[in-house]
């Protein structure tokens, strides 16, 4: 039997993946270049943070949250790298969309909103009860 949190956090990356997706590639509108360019930022580690939150049910969301913005700063430093493996890996939709591909010190403050906007969405899910 599924809990009502974890149904809550399947439902929102439901809703959040397509819409961040949508944004990234296809949005065209007020504000194009920063939705295509740096909103994509937040939404990639709220996105992380209910996978986090799924996949570790009992850990708080602070926890969480920091976890996953220390990891999306280590891969945003991990872009000045350009093995050949990275660079093949990176060369695919997927790679590119999960390890990026080029640096830049603008998209910290956007990881950092992510962060708080993925504990705040986290707290808002309700609790682990079953129904």
């Amino acid at each position: 039997m599924i809990s009502r949190r974890s149904a809550a956090l399947l439902v929102s990356l439901a809703v959040l993946a397509p819409l961040a997706l949508y944004g990234k590639r296809y949005y065209h509108g007020p504000a194009e270049e920063w939705v295509h360019n740096s909103a994509g930022g937040v939404a990639y580690v709220v996105f992380w943070c209910l996978v986090a939150a799924l996949c570790r049910p009992r850990w708080k969301p602070a926890l969480i949250a920091a976890g996953v913005l220390a990891a999306t700063c280590a891969l945003e430093f991990l872009q000045l790298w350009h093995p050949p493996l990275l660079e093949w890996v990176r060369s695919f939709f997927l790679g590119r969309t999960v390890l990026g591909s080029s640096f830049d010190w603008s998209d910290f403050p956007y990881y950092f909103a992510g962060g708080v906007g993925g504990w705040a969405w986290l707290r808002v899910i309700p609790s682990s009860r079953r129904f």
